[in-house]
């Protein structure tokens, strides 16, 4: 699905040399790499604070406990993303609220946003799913109407381009009062372990979010509130640094194999190629199609000649076990449980080319018994 090996070698030599930068300084934590890193990552994004922390689901659990939340508060969000979404939203006690996500875009519903809105709803939680950004100018609209914090999940979305009926553009990640973001390995902008970011134009979020960061603590060995142990470890910041020099280009190419993706893809019966927003840029964090009958057999077939495929995610999370108590059931959200049926994701990363993505079409028309 990914090809960190052959990305590694075009940058083998400033990655190593960071890498060894941090074992001579021996500065292992909160060193110049990562302090260079959030600085570059702020110019990057032109937002005001970065605050490196250990991984993306610390980075939400992280941005809630900043907000200073009652038990029983309510957030907003989608049932069809990976489970850090919601299972921090329950780590604190808080009321997950879901909302369908839109059949092209497979991000929230912004029409059904309202209808769930009630006194103990406090935040938003919009997911920019597989690469593409939800539509932040109406979520930030009934955030001010409501008077509710919006917190962006931008884990699959870094360096997404967000157009404004204004026609003013912003990064993913700079819209919401507070957003977050992840370092994983497999991300567009990943690190070779875990990492993560909390991005805001807020001082005091910002002040509180380093607090908890650091244990709670603005000065060492006292203690202002309840904090947790989440800093960026200095030899992935090292990492990082290479990589976000890159990230634009590491996007474009994701962007050319999407478009080689639906030259050939477009026309087969049965498979639904991404839809792209009129109004942001997609980075392609996974290239995700939909499959209308036979979706399971056709991930088996492409394994079968050696083709990697993933299901992302293949039980929306009101169906889950582990969110059962919150009183969902089978229908609630039907487009969600419809595409879980239907997705499926196809290798997506830097190092792909034409013969690669012709091999894995021809694979998929041999399937449906397209004629070459």
């Amino acid at each position: 699905m990914v090809d960190l090996s052959t990305q590694y070698q075009q940058i083998k030599q400033e990655v190593d040399a960071g890498i060894q930068e941090v074992i001579d300084t021996t500065q292992f934590i909160n060193g110049t790499a990562t302090k260079t890193f959030a600085t570059a990552l702020s110019n990057y994004l032109n937002v005001k604070h970065v605050i490196p922390c250990a991984n993306g689901t610390d980075a939400l659990q992280i941005a809630l406990m900043a907000l200073d939340l009652q038990e029983g508060d309510e957030i907003i969000t989608i049932p069809f993303t990976f489970v850090a979404t919601v299972e921090v939203v329950a780590l604190l006690k808080l009321v997950p609220v879901f909302v369908d996500v839109d059949p092209d875009t497979f991000n929230i519903d912004v029409n059904a946003i309202e209808a769930k809105i009630t006194p103990r709803t406090k935040a938003i939680i919009p997911v920019h799913l597989f690469g593409q950004s939800a539509d932040m100018e109406k979520i930030m609209a009934i955030a001010a109407k409501h008077n509710i914090v919006v917190i962006e999940d931008n884990a699959q979305a870094i360096g997404c381009d967000y157009t404004f009926s204004d026609g003013t553009t912003k990064k993913t990640g700079t819209i919401g009062h507070i957003a977050t973001t992840s370092f994983y390995p497999t991300k567009n902008l990943g690190a070779y372990g875990d990492g993560g970011a909390l991005f805001t134009n807020d001082d005091e979020l910002a002040k509180k979010v380093r607090i908890i960061c650091d244990h709670g603590s603005a000065k060492k060995y006292y203690y202002d509130s309840i904090g947790v142990n989440s800093r960026l470890d200095s030899m992935q910041a090292a990492i990082l640094n290479a990589k976000l020099k890159r990230l634009d280009t590491y996007n474009d190419k994701r962007q050319q194999a999407a478009a080689l993706y639906d030259a050939q893809l477009a026309n087969i019966p049965g498979i639904q190629i991404p839809v792209r927003a009129q109004n942001a840029t997609h980075v392609f964090h996974q290239y995700t199609i939909r499959v209308a009958e036979n979706r399971d057999a056709l991930k088996e077939h492409l394994g079968a000649l050696g083709i990697p495929a993933m299901i992302y995610y293949p039980v929306p999370l009101h169906m889950s076990d582990a969110y059962a108590s919150y009183g969902y059931a089978a229908g609630d959200f039907p487009v969600s449980e419809k595409i879980a049926h239907e997705v499926l994701s196809l290798p997506m990363h830097t190092e792909l080319d034409e013969e690669q993505i012709q091999f894995i079409c021809q694979a998929i028309k041999s399937f449906i018994t397209v004629p070459a």
